[in-house]
């Protein structure tokens, strides 16, 4: 788990500087292909229930699972990019939003706040703890913040399989759900909308936008449930 996350993390840096304007999704798409076949490793995404690509690239609007084409990152956007992968029967899952030169007050806030959300909800991936712990700290916080959250898409459960149970909703009323218990391992994944949380799939059955057209961010860590609290597993180091 903790090498099939690294290369998660490293393929997220690597991204990282390359995003700029005039760049074609479909590029990134392939840097990151060739950059975890390098570390030995597959995507997890790529012919998973058949999305056509290696990694998820969506833009403003787009919430989650954009499809990497021609299209050209324009200055202003916001991106996320959602990586996962497997080596070794272990899988990896993070995603992070990235700036697109500079943006709008208002895209900068919400990557702000939906990052802090993930890291309020992982504070309470703690042992004895119920998994709507970590939902209610992801809601309350981005819905203090003036953000709705998602509630169409959650996180999940992560080993052997990518998606495993349980799911891991970023919202609901605390202290309901599995307990948590040393060696759970759990991809959270906070999507927060500037507006509205109702989304919709477009017609390639793959992206997913907000219902208002306004921008959403996503980030997400694959984490490890310790007797000492929870570790991240998608860092580079």
């Amino acid at each position: 788990m903790r090498e099939s996350n690294r290369i998660v993390a490293e393929t997220i840096l690597v991204l990282g500087r390359e995003i700029k304007p005039g760049i074609q999704t479909r590029k990134l798409d392939k840097i990151a292909d060739d950059y975890i076949h390098s570390r030995h490793a597959k995507s997890a995404f790529k012919g998973y229930r058949g999305y056509p690509a290696s990694i998820c690239i969506s833009i403003d609007e787009e919430v989650v699972h954009g499809i990497p084409s021609k299209r050209e990152l324009l200055a202003g956007q916001i991106v996320s990019v959602d990586v996962g992968v497997e080596k070794d029967g272990y899988y990896g899952d993070a995603a992070y939003t990235f700036a697109v030169g500079e943006v709008s007050e208002v895209k900068a806030h919400l990557m702000q706040v939906t990052k802090d959300s993930l890291y309020k909800g992982i504070e309470k991936a703690l042992p004895g703890k119920h998994l709507s712990d970590i939902g209610n700290a992801v809601q309350s916080y981005a819905e203090k913040n003036g953000f709705s959250v998602v509630r169409d898409m959650v996180g999940h459960g992560i080993g052997e399989r990518l998606h495993e149970s349980p799911e891991v909703p970023n919202y609901g009323e605390a202290g309901r759900g599995p307990v948590l218990r040393p060696g759970m391992c759990l991809a959270i994944e906070p999507m927060v909308n500037a507006g509205t949380f109702e989304v919709y799939a477009l017609d390639d059955d793959w992206t997913v936008v907000t219902a208002d057209h306004q921008p959403s961010a996503h980030y997400e860590h694959t984490i490890a449930i310790t007797e000492n609290g929870p570790v991240i597993l998608s860092v580079s180091e």
